[in-house]
């Protein structure tokens, strides 16, 4: 007869043992836990907190009630916004921009990164380096300003080319054929450097004998870099991809804020400048709140499946 007794002990004194070591770890990497406070406080006071804040999307939300006091209307402010029209607009608009930038800007960090790979001189890839860097640190405040001045019909220098070719000038930030181009091509020149860093620290794992295996085995470049270098950077590409995807109905407000205007609100109106529109200027607070959770639900929604896809064809994914 197995002695039940002795067993509970034996497993009580093993969780014990266990208890008492995890603590000690915990102990032992005490300055490295309080090191990462900061970060747990950040993401727990502008991340998790804030969510209590979407059941307004299902309130008719009173600023003098208060949150708890207003009345819950259900789905109601979703039914309503999704009968607007000026909704699907941007929405629509949202997809375009959106779906524009990761068609020709996901790339573009990991073309920017290859070329870099491949320059000889130490001194001149630094330059490049941190010259493509810089954009990433200037505000789009900043930025709205400087390309409000290089795109003007009457002072920017791409208008005063177009002049003096005998062309009529174009109103790049005023003309909706022409406003989408604005807003994908600035986001790429700004984003390109800092985002071929996470390339560039993968391609400098890969081991070197690698290539000059290949060379010896008379690979070119261009071969070398297909059989070597794009294979050694597909899990960092799938990730990136996966994460991009979910970026889809995302928009940066920053950068459409300060450059849009009422000209172009049919193609450069998204759903950020609309919800701003909606809860600060018309003070419409759960329908700006309805409008974010709608944008959140499809952003993690496209994350999932994207994961879910990608490990169909191979190891690689997020979780």
């Amino acid at each position: 007869m197995p002695n039940t007794a002795t067993d509970r002990s034996g497993d009580n004194v093993r969780r014990t043992k266990a208890t008492v070591g995890l603590a000690r770890r915990y102990w032992d990497n005490r300055y490295l836990l309080i090191l990462m406070l900061p970060g747990l406080i950040y993401f727990v006071v502008f991340k998790y907190v804030p969510i209590y804040g979407l059941i307004i999307a299902f309130k008719d939300y009173n600023f003098f009630q208060g949150v708890w006091n207003s009345p819950w209307v259900g789905l109601e402010v979703f039914k309503e916004l999704f009968k607007t029209p000026s909704f699907w607009e941007v929405f629509r608009n949202t997809i375009i921009i959106s779906g524009l930038e990761f068609i020709f800007g996901f790339p573009a960090p990991i073309v920017f990164a290859l070329l870099l790979n491949e320059v000889v001189n130490v001194g001149a890839k630094k330059a490049f380096q941190t010259i493509s860097y810089l954009p990433h640190f200037v505000s789009w405040v900043i930025l709205g300003g400087l390309f409000l001045q290089f795109f003007s019909p009457s002072i920017g220098p791409i208008n005063i080319a177009l002049k003096a070719l005998g062309a009529k000038p174009i109103y790049f930030l005023a003309d909706p054929k022409w406003f989408r181009a604005v807003l994908v091509s600035t986001d790429i020149w700004k984003a390109i450097g800092w985002g071929s860093i996470i390339y560039l620290a993968a391609l400098s794992s890969i081991d070197p004998e690698l290539y000059e295996a290949a060379a010896l085995d008379g690979a070119g470049r261009w071969a070398r870099t297909r059989y070597i270098t794009l294979p050694s950077l597909y899990p960092v590409i799938t990730i990136m991809l996966i994460l991009a995807t979910g970026n889809l109905v995302s928009d940066n407000f920053d950068q459409v804020f300060n450059l849009y205007n009422s000209a172009v609100y049919s193609v450069g109106d998204v759903m950020s400048t609309y919800m701003y529109r909606k809860g600060l200027e018309g003070m419409e607070y759960s329908s700006a709140a309805a409008v974010g959770l709608f944008n959140n639900i499809i952003s993690f929604t496209l994350v999932i499946m994207a994961n879910k896809i990608v490990k169909h064809f191979n190891e690689y994914g997020i979780w």
